[in-house]
């Protein structure tokens, strides 16, 4: 077998394979005396079918599979002499397209090489971490909210009208065509209006009942709707108004901390500056990632794959596009070609991506099952009742694994570079948090 380099351009790379005819019937020898023990052929015994005949009969039938396992041992030969990475899988074609049996075979495989990244020096980057403590005001503030999320209905005065908000108990049955249909039909209904929680326009028609009041509800099912004899279809709910109830935030005491699983109002308490605090230190943890990432872009640099800046600007190209355009649903707008500013951006994606993997490839670091696990569990929360399936996808499908394990990883590089860096803490508030955070979407 022949290696010879016709291509060394920057990261550009191109080598010509050439794989003799005698190497070839030497596989093909090699693979038939690897199965002749288990053949079995009318007029021999298993195994002993001579090795002539079996070329006869499966010769050019294992002769593809010697090509192709020749010639990718030949490309891991050279990647392990090398050392050279392939930025993407390396195109690989023959070159002699009249091969016929007994010919040599001529391949050309071409890639770009990953670069070689230097070494980072952290002790030189400088990092500030900001801590923002739970104020009493705040706490009071997400006590306020439970409270409201925990609320009561309380009835009006007598003759007191609907709003938005307000509960309503009703008695309701719907008809189609004049006939009442399967389930359609409820008592002492309690309805919240404005929670969007009916049919589309059968809330906006009880603001402004009061009890004792007899409606009549005029909706169309839509179109999707699950049953199909509704879908589309325009009914009418007879409605008997019995209460209007005004809500009523739940006293913030040991009640309300024990409906939230606490043990009394302190320990709730506790509970929320303990939650406020990590809300603030995930959104900290974002500012100072960013700061790491910028001074990594400012001081480090070396070429990048051609190939890699090309596929990520097209991304981000697209990506853009339907940001701006969310009613284009679908993809047959065409190439989308990307900007400058595109492509600067693709350039520090596909730099600071590379130097985190070298880093965290050097560091040994990697994402273990149990992470793994968790990032599925938590994405296949976004589907409900599809759970399983969805775990069932990301087992078959390795570009979803990887999708999950990309920000895995480089979220443990970047705790591990934080690590290495010199990190002061600044402690600031509530406010000046959510300005750090805000300017992150500027830059």
């Amino acid at each position: 077998m022949q290696v010879s380099e016709t291509l060394k351009d920057g990261l550009k790379r191109g080598y010509k394979i050439t794989v003799t005819a005698d190497e070839l019937d030497a596989k093909v020898d090699e693979k038939l005396a690897e199965a002749q023990p288990e053949v079995e052929m009318k007029g021999f015994r298993k195994g002993k079918v001579p090795m002539a005949l079996l070329k006869k009969q499966f010769g050019k039938r294992l002769l593809g599979e010697a090509m192709q396992e020749t010639v990718d041992g030949a490309m891991s030969t050279h990647f392990e002499q090398t050392g050279d990475r392939p930025a993407q899988q390396p195109d690989v074609k023959m070159t002699n397209e009249d091969w016929s049996e007994g010919d040599d075979v001529e391949v050309e495989m071409t890639y770009e090489a990953l670069p070689e990244v230097p070494e980072l020096d952290m002790k030189g980057i400088q990092l500030e971490k900001l801590v923002v403590k739970a104020a009493d005001a705040d706490i009071d503030e997400a006590l306020a909210n439970l409270a409201e999320s925990a609320q009561d209905f309380e009835d009006r005065e007598d003759g007191a009208r609907a709003e938005n908000g307000d509960q309503v108990v009703i008695d309701f049955t719907g008809m189609l065509d004049g006939a009442p249909f399967e389930g359609g039909t409820a008592e002492d209904y309690p309805l919240v209006l404005g929670s969007d929680s009916f049919i589309p326009g059968f809330e906006e028609q009880l603001v402004g009942v009061k009890a004792g009041d007899e409606v009549a509800v005029n909706v169309t099912f839509p179109e999707d709707y699950g049953a199909e004899n509704l879908a589309g279809k325009a009914v009418v709910f007879d409605c008997t108004v019995k209460a209007v109830k005004a809500p009523k935030p739940a006293a913030i005491d040991d009640d309300l901390a024990k409906k939230y699983g606490a043990d009394d109002l302190a320990a709730l308490k506790a509970q929320v500056a303990e939650r406020l605090e990590a809300e603030y230190a995930n959104a900290s943890r974002a500012v100072m990632k960013r700061k790491l990432l910028d001074r990594l872009d400012e001081t480090v640099n070396f070429e990048l794959p051609p190939s890699l800046v090309e596929a990520e600007a097209k991304q981000i190209a697209h990506q853009l596009h339907h940001e701006e355009h969310p009613d284009d649903h679908d993809h047959d707008h065409g190439e989308i070609e990307p900007t400058e500013e595109h492509v600067r951006l693709a350039e520090r994606r596909v730099r600071l991506g590379l130097l985190l993997a070298e880093i965290g490839r050097k560091a040994e670091i990697e994402v273990s099952d149990s992470e793994m696990t968790q990032a599925v569990m938590t994405q296949a929360r976004q589907y409900p009742g599809q759970e399983r399936q969805f775990f069932e996808f990301v087992q078959q499908n390795p570009q979803m694994q990887q999708q999950l394990r990309a920000p895995l990883f480089e979220d443990k590089v970047v705790d591990y570079l934080f690590e290495l860096a010199d990190v002061t803490e600044k402690e600031i508030g509530k406010d000046d948090l959510q300005k750090a955070v805000e300017a992150l979407d500027e830059d």
